[in-house]
């Protein structure tokens, strides 16, 4: 975690939870700061460290340890979870798309990925399933994530031993558009209307219609163009120290949906559409079409 995070957690934190605010005791002298219970709650959780053990480095208790990271998970919840990993609203949805189509991908709502996360505290009897080549085990965390750093879809856990392709079989980040939950959108690639959003992806994911690829061995002036834009955009979900050459638009600006673009979402498209086998496998077809990817993805060389 990078410094300016962590302090922005901690402000907020301590300006939030009165439990987190510094005080004096009968006698006048200062109590545990901020800093101190935020450090200790985000050890345990990213180390999994005793909460003993945070009497060596932070002096705390064991029992004040434990409290702290109760208050602290509770916080995040409360302070948190009205902006952070909930599923875009239609207003949402339509700012996505018009960043996306600023940014020379009309439709695009956002690029997603899988990263391995070591655990190192993995129980041996579990170890096989959760170790890939490296021999350590590792948990998957699969993520959406749009341009201003939102992360909206995060489907975390599976085996380290499984890839992009066998998280997506389990993960349940089309399940909106499968149950007929998302709203509408329609959008104009190159004279051509598509009404089906898509994720930026990287190379191993299929060639289904909701992802666009980037191209492996580029031959021409637009092919290499198009990979290059599609590559600078992917990086919104990587590692913020991988995306620092990469410039970042004020998303402010595409709230209201200003502009001309041809991005539209159905704020009156009814999602009480009844659930059925016919309607599942209609829309399922749908999202694996390769025809519908291939067209999406010539029309996006050349509208680049």
């Amino acid at each position: 975690m990078n410094k300016p995070l962590f302090e922005r957690i901690v402000s907020t934190i301590k300006n939030g939870v009165p439990y987190f605010r510094q005080r004096r005791d009968a006698t006048g002298r200062l109590g545990l700061s901020a800093l101190q219970k935020c450090s200790a709650a985000i050890r345990m959780m990213a180390y999994g460290c005793l909460a003993d053990a945070m009497d060596e480095y932070l002096r705390l208790a064991e029992t004040t340890a434990h409290k702290c990271l109760e208050k602290f998970v509770d916080g995040v919840i409360d302070l948190f979870g009205d902006v952070y990993l909930r599923r875009p609203t239609a207003e949402d949805l339509q700012r996505l798309l018009n960043i996306g189509e600023h940014r020379g991908f009309p439709g695009m709502v956002g690029s997603i990925d899988c990263m391995h996360w070591e655990w190192k505290n993995c129980p041996t009897a579990w170890k096989g399933q959760y170790s890939r080549g490296s021999g350590k085990p590792t948990i998957v965390l699969e993520a959406v994530a749009s341009q201003d750093l939102w992360i909206w879809h995060a489907f975390f856990g599976p085996p380290g031993t499984l890839n992009d392709i066998n998280v997506l079989d389990c993960s349940p980040v089309f399940d909106d558009i499968l149950e007929g939950r998302a709203p509408r959108v329609s959008y104009v690639v190159n004279g051509h209307q598509y009404e089906m959003a898509y994720y930026l992806t990287d190379g191993i994911y299929p060639n289904w219609a909701t992802f666009i690829q980037p191209i492996t061995l580029p031959r021409g002036p637009k092919a290499k163009l198009f990979a290059q834009c599609q590559e600078a955009c992917r990086k919104d979900v990587e590692l913020e120290d991988e995306r620092h050459t990469y410039n970042f638009y004020e998303p402010s600006e595409f709230y209201h949906g200003e502009g001309s673009g041809t991005s539209q979402v159905d704020l009156s498209y009814s999602t009480d559409r009844q659930t059925n086998l016919h309607n599942l496998m209609g829309i399922r077809n749908a999202v694996h079409d390769p025809q519908m990817h291939n067209r999406l993805k010539k029309d996006l060389i050349e509208h680049i």
